[in-house]
């Protein structure tokens, strides 16, 4: 294969997976990693992907962009609906505590909680307190602070230090961007502090994030790999993606 038919062969995978990792370009097409490293500079250089730690994400992927809530709670609705109902098996036991992060695969999270168990629920989350507020078995604590219109989480100082009081059995976050250099990020600093504050709240941090969020940087890093317990995430993520972070010491539940 010339070099140019595997510089698109490449580029196609990058636009088809989201992201490749550069040992897994080498053996796919019998070369070495420094000549997969010289096609990804080319590719980079011509605007058709940028080169991450390790491999290469889409063009699009390394984003100051944040969508709205009401944008994503209709995409991918059906595998955040599959990664509810796994991350159901990670809840606390009877009397457990809990803290629900803001996003859309969070609240999808929250309309399927069991009505038979009794759990304390705290959440920065406007719409998820709504949903949980009439939740019988549930103790709900909402947390203050100045609500981003954007993602309809409160955010800041006074979220933060009512966290810093908190010690719960797990907590479940969002995402916007996952990879095994960068770790989870978001665009916004303050839900990147206020991300932080939950996960230092818990004895168990769970990431929920469907697999289109894999690959992909954003512009705060709220967790390293290292701090995070679990991933769950659907059966489109890629398998290249989920091998390393699962060598870095995750556990990942595809759902």
């Amino acid at each position: 294969m010339y070099a140019e038919e595997r510089q698109h062969a490449v580029a196609t995978l990058v636009a088809e997976r989201g992201r490749v990792a550069v040992t897994a370009v080498a053996e796919q097409f019998g070369v070495t990693t420094e000549t997969v490293r010289r096609d990804l500079a080319v590719l980079e250089r011509a605007g058709m992907l940028r080169r991450v730690h390790g491999g290469a994400v889409p063009s699009g992927a390394l984003t100051l962009v944040e969508t709205g809530l009401g944008e994503r709670h209709g995409h991918r609705a059906e595998q955040k609906r599959k990664i509810a109902a796994a991350a159901l098996d990670l809840l606390p036991g009877l009397d457990g505590s809990m803290i629900l992060d803001g996003g859309s695969t969070t609240a999808t999270l929250a309309d399927v909680l069991p009505s038979d168990r009794r759990l304390y629920v705290a959440t920065n989350s406007v719409p998820i307190a709504a949903r949980l507020s009439a939740s019988a078995g549930i103790t709900l604590h909402v947390l203050g602070g100045r609500v981003r219109g954007i993602t309809q989480t409160a955010v800041g100082e006074p979220t933060i230090r009512s966290l810093d009081d908190l010690r719960t059995d797990v907590v479940f976050l969002g995402t916007n961007g996952i990879s095994p250099g960068h770790g989870f990020s978001t665009p916004d600093e303050a839900e990147a502090a206020t991300k932080r504050a939950m996960a230092r709240a818990a004895q168990r941090v769970i990431v929920l994030a469907d697999s289109s969020k894999l690959g992909r940087e954003h512009l705060v890093r709220f967790a390293s790999v290292e701090d995070v317990d679990a991933l769950v995430t659907d059966a489109e993520a890629d398998p290249g993606v989920v091998t390393e972070l699962e060598q870095m010491g995750i556990e990942v539940v595809v759902a």
